[in-house]
């Protein structure tokens, strides 16, 4: 049933994202093919399910949720480009394809990253919700795409490469680099569906145990899993010296950890009923992806 719900949404957030996207065909061509190289790549599309998940939950209509699912996509697009410059992470490879400074040159690709930037705000500014609508989304995404989100994070995240964070630390970091766009998807999900104070405290609790979960999980896999399973390149966080959850809680403690924040989303959609299943498959997603 989720796999099947799933594919559908995958498939009409895909369809709607392609719609969002310049044609490459016309000019600039180069930044054109670039932002479609970086959106259009494949991937796992989280953050485009949790808003429909979300929405499921709050009876909103599948149609309102598709510019809000578009954005977020396009804001992790750009934060993925952006990530894999020389002056980053420097990276070449990305879901299991070259990183847009390689494939096309790094001039374009900050460009590109820039562009769909943008374009993740105007295609909510341009959706058909109602005014106040579009206003709280655009709060929310403005908010964790920012320095008090994403790039506060990515930033947190720099200054830290090479030297040993504490746990509290990384966290901290986490909730802001990974953590702040997983839970402006959930929320924008439920703002469509009128979701009240009470609900959305509820859902931005489970957001964020969801969020650090996704990097625990991640920092197993990059010990575990090879170039090829992650789609980009495995064992990068030790090469430079990263703090990680296995490197300060050992590998049995880092799953621990991942048991426990499994445990958090679980409570935090108690009494949520069958609409919470699609968000509760997606959280048993990102704690077992990769087995």
């Amino acid at each position: 049933m989720a796999a099947e719900r799933f594919g559908r949404w995958r498939a009409r957030s895909e369809a709607f994202l392609d719609t969002c996207l310049p044609d490459a065909a016309t000019a600039p061509q180069r930044l054109h093919a670039a932002m479609r190289h970086a959106a259009t790549g494949g991937g796992k599309r989280m953050r485009p399910l949790l808003v429909y998940a979300a929405g499921h939950l709050l009876g909103a209509e599948e149609a309102l949720l598709d510019a809000p699912a578009a954005a977020v996509e396009l804001i992790h697009a750009y934060s993925l480009v952006h990530d894999d410059l020389p002056a980053m992470d420097d990276d070449a490879l990305r879901r299991g394809q070259p990183t847009v400074h390689i494939a096309f040159d790094e001039a374009t690709a900050i460009l590109a990253g820039d562009a769909l930037q943008t374009r993740a705000f105007e295609v909510l500014a341009d959706s058909p919700a109602p005014d106040a609508l579009r206003v709280a989304w655009l709060r929310t995404l403005a908010r964790a795409s920012g320095a008090a989100g994403m790039c506060g994070g990515q930033a947190l995240d720099i200054d830290a490469t090479g030297r040993q964070q504490s746990l509290q630390q990384l966290t901290a970091m986490h909730e802001l680099k990974t953590g702040a766009l997983i839970r402006a998807s959930v929320r924008m999900g439920a703002l469509a569906g009128g979701a009240d104070t009470a609900t959305l405290a509820r859902l931005d609790g489970f957001a964020a145990a969801l969020g650090l979960a996704f990097q625990v999980r991640d920092d197993i896999l990059d010990i575990e899993a090879d170039s090829a399973q992650l789609g980009k390149t495995a064992g990068k966080d030790a090469a430079q010296n990263k703090s990680t959850f296995p490197a300060l809680l050992g590998m049995d403690g880092a799953r621990a950890h991942l048991a426990t924040l499994s445990e958090q989303m679980h409570a935090a959609l108690a009494g949520e009923g069958d609409a919470a299943a699609p968000l509760a498959a997606l959280a048993r997603l990102a704690v077992e992806r990769g087995h």
